[in-house]
């Protein structure tokens, strides 16, 4: 009997964990499907069918522009559903993230062209492409939360990896649609092939629901609420008041890897098209690839940061993408198939990107007490994402067409990112091993290493 009381309730735990890692995976897999088809389109086909121009460069600044649109209210879901989630659970907020997130992904295979309805047709897309990003401002955020919360502390780099694995498979799935639809002939992908990935985003809603509403509340989360219910809690006020500092060294890597990932992700497609005048189908593929490439890297740096550290490992990755930036550039710029171009995007990728990314989920929720954890990750991660992430495919439109459609001008805007977000890494705490039930600024960084 005594054996089974044991063993039992170490089996549920071990369940309960596998549950939240497929959950954080697939929720985050969804997150990044849709904004990589919205990116996608924006690139390929909303400058030619919701935003006709008889400016090439006009037509695709508008279109990037309604991309910003779900970077700048990003922000705003976050302090929404982040508070939700700090004062009532991290289970309900995600389930809520998930279906705001997927109902708008699906409306927008539905939005007719400019032809058919005129300026309604942008309208209904911005609409759209607002709602999504309320929902999405708060879903890698939890998601992240929720896998380090359940992780074992000598395994949370590893564990916590999982929801950014699931953004490059949700990647991964939206670039291959895209690759195949951008198949069919110019004209029939423009008038109906487009909308395919957008209405299958369905399977995967039904999926990631199904999967969070088996999940039990975050041990870390009860832990803490037990031991403050007596007491006033804020947590977005308390996130900006006392661990703004926090916020600063998660910002600056945020930069970093933003620009780096959206210079792959968004921008690349049409400087390959319109710049360079290669196939559409260039931009895409290499996508593809890259994020194959990036989805096994990921959980290998993240088991290298419970070895050596969280810094070590995101350092290099910032330094990597400062350096590799002109030769990525000089690659792509002299190539004469889609050989060149692949090869440079997954070296970017895998190992630059990879080393940015994987330590995230536990370095950033290490940074943070348990009851402003979600609040604090999805504000100041959503925020960086508005200010770099929805305007990097903008300053490189700019920058680009400014230096006579040369890529020098956007390779330095990348070094001075990466600049930004190795100084923040280089000045903020190592967190590897902290305690994440605690509640204090003081016990959380008296308890780093401690693996409690």
């Amino acid at each position: 009997m005594s054996t089974l009381t044991t063993v039992e309730p170490a089996t549920a735990a071990a369940v309960q964990r596998r549950r939240v890692l497929l959950a954080s995976l697939v929720g985050s897999a969804l997150e990044w499907y849709d904004f990589y088809l919205y990116g996608t389109a924006a690139a390929l086909v909303f400058n030619k069918v919701i935003f006709p121009s008889f400016d090439a460069t006009a037509s695709l600044f508008a279109s990037f522009g309604t991309l910003a649109v779900g970077y700048f209210v990003r922000p705003l879901g976050g302090i929404i559903f982040g508070r939700l989630g700090d004062l009532f659970g991290r289970k309900r907020v995600l389930v809520l993230t998930l279906l705001v997130m997927g109902a708008s992904t699906v409306g927008m295979a539905l939005v007719p062209t400019y032809e058919q309805v005129g300026v309604l047709a942008p309208i209904l897309l911005v609409v759209l492409r607002a709602v999504q990003g309320l929902g999405a401002g708060a879903e890698y955020g939890g998601a992240a939360v929720l896998a380090a919360e359940f992780s074992e502390p000598r395994k949370r780099g590893l564990f916590g990896t999982a929801p950014s694995i699931g953004v490059y498979i949700g990647i991964l799935l939206a670039s291959g649609a895209f690759a195949l639809v951008t198949q069919l002939p110019e004209d029939q992908f423009l008038a109906w092939g487009w909308r395919i990935p957008f209405a299958a985003s369905v399977l995967v809603i039904a999926l990631a629901l199904v999967i969070r509403l088996r999940l039990t509340e975050s041990p870390a989360f009860e832990a803490a609420q037990e031991r403050t219910e007596t007491q006033e809690v804020s947590p977005v006020r308390d996130v900006v008041r006392h661990e703004w500092k926090a916020g600063l060294v998660l910002f600056g890597l945020q930069t970093a890897q933003n620009v780096v990932a959206y210079l792959n992700l968004t921008f690349l497609a049409a400087y390959l098209t319109d710049t360079l005048k290669m196939s559409s189908s260039t931009g895409p593929l290499a996508v593809t690839v890259g994020t194959a490439v990036t989805a096994v890297s990921l959980p290998l740096f993240g088991w290298l940061t419970d070895r050596v550290g969280r810094k070590p490992v995101a350092l290099a990755g910032t330094l990597f993408s400062a350096v590799f930036v002109f030769p990525y550039f000089w690659i792509i710029d002299h190539a004469h198939s889609s050989l060149p171009v692949t090869l440079a995007v997954v070296v970017s990728m895998g190992i630059g990107v990879g080393c940015m990314f994987a330590p995230q989920a536990a370095y950033f929720s290490e940074l943070f007490t348990a009851r402003s954890r979600f609040s604090g990750l999805s504000l100041y991660r959503e925020v960086a994402g508005a200010v770099t992430g929805g305007l990097t495919p903008l300053i490189a439109v700019a920058l680009v067409a400014a230096a006579g459609d040369r890529s020098w001008g956007l390779a330095l805007f990348v070094v001075a990112a990466c600049v930004v977000g190795s100084a923040a890494v280089a000045l903020g705490p190592e967190t590897r091993g902290r305690d994440l039930a605690a509640t204090t600024v003081s016990e959380l960084r008296a308890s780093t290493g401690t693996y409690r």
